[in-house]
């Protein structure tokens, strides 16, 4: 089972960086290159404690469905979303936020499993766990982007 750890600092309080974290929309913003749209559940804003959201997106060439639903909610502290249904035989992201001197430590654990047994461990070593550690370093360097520039955090806070 991979477990994708990442650590992110960002120059803004942490109440910015979790809320941009669980931004419905800024989520959109970080996934275009896989055309990510949210089609159910939370749809935009930001999504909150016992809320699901349900992803369409194309990843190897693929259309798919997943819907995950934060199960803690420790504003501005942690947060966890957990797959619901999708392709993964199941995942789990803990989103964890410390501030230190004027800087937000936001970390990143995705720890999930990869369906179709023996063929889903070897697709992790070979390519799957690299493509979701890329997904996940690009969505930190959007939340960052939009949290060091006050005029792009209101504005996505704003949609």
């Amino acid at each position: 089972m991979p477990i994708i750890r990442l650590v992110t600092e960002i120059k803004a309080p942490k109440n910015i960086v979790f809320d941009l974290s669980r931004s419905i929309d800024l989520h959109v913003v970080s996934t275009a290159q896989t055309n990510e749209e949210a089609i159910a559940g939370r749809t935009s804003g930001l999504i909150g404690d016992g809320e699901s959201v349900t992803w369409r997106a194309k990843h190897f060439g693929v259309t798919q469905l997943l819907t995950s639903r934060i199960t803690v909610f420790e504003k501005p502290d942690y947060f966890v979303d957990e797959m619901v249904s999708g392709t993964f035989k199941s995942f789990k992201h803990e989103h964890i936020f410390n501030e230190e001197n004027d800087v937000t430590i936001m970390t990143d654990i995705f720890d999930y499993k990869s369906p179709y047994g023996v063929l889903g461990r070897i697709a992790d070593s070979l390519f799957l766990k690299s493509y979701m550690s890329n997904l996940l370093v690009k969505r930190n360097r959007v939340v960052k982007e939009f949290a060091e520039d006050v005029d792009k955090y209101e504005k996505v806070l704003s949609l």
